[in-house]
């Protein structure tokens, strides 16, 4: 459990990481772009002076306003929304996993507790005791978690690319459509054929 739970904290670090550096270049969609408010603020001074220019101070002519009202495409909200979740799951599945570390850490430390009877009797009531609380469960979905993680940053990924090149688009989808059939069919061989080595806590 423990090389396996070392493996996931690095693997959900990095992907932590990509993540962060996707959402940062893509969270100012969901916000007002301060150039272009800049850009209708001075607009509409230009006509109040215009205005004042051609029918002097005291003129009631009304001057129309800039439209400065935003609302982000949908194509940015899902994005955005399918990076933010992507990236709250890969960092609550490496909280998760801290946290089980040191279960297995404390259930590991009985190495001081006296005669070796004593050690075995400890060590076997720690071990009901990780089978009652289902931390074996738990390790098993740990990498599910970070699977579908993974999943929802690609399928952002496929929505992001697609709003800018179709035909780049329809290339990352086919290799992500792969992967996932691969995926699949590694979990599912291992059922069908005992003999299988492709095998993980979900098959």
């Amino acid at each position: 459990w423990t090389d396996a739970l070392d493996v996931l904290l690095v693997f959900a670090g990095l992907f932590s990481a990509v993540v962060s550096t996707f959402i940062c270049q893509t969270f100012q969609t969901l916000q007002v772009d301060p150039n272009e408010v800049t850009s209708s603020l001075i607009l509409e001074l230009l006509s109040v002076q215009r205005t004042i220019d051609e029918h002097g101070p005291g003129s009631s002519t009304s001057v129309p306003r800039s439209d400065i009202s935003f609302h982000p495409s949908q194509t940015a909200t899902w994005v955005n929304a399918l990076w933010y979740i992507s990236l709250t799951l890969s960092l609550a599945m490496a909280l998760i996993t801290a946290l089980t570390k040191q279960w297995i850490h404390q259930y590991m430390n009985y190495a001081q507790l006296g005669t070796p009877r004593a050690r075995a009797r400890v060590r076997h009531f720690r071990f009901t005791q990780l089978q009652a609380w289902h931390v074996p469960a738990i390790v098993s979905l740990l990498p599910l978690v970070m699977h579908i993680a993974l999943g929802i940053f690609l399928a952002g990924l496929i929505i992001y690319i697609c709003a800018m090149s179709t035909r780049i688009s329809l290339v990352v989808g086919g290799i992500v459509l792969c992967a996932f059939v691969s995926y699949v069919g590694t979990n599912l061989l291992p059922i069908r054929d005992p003999t299988c080595l492709y095998k993980t806590p979900l098959s």
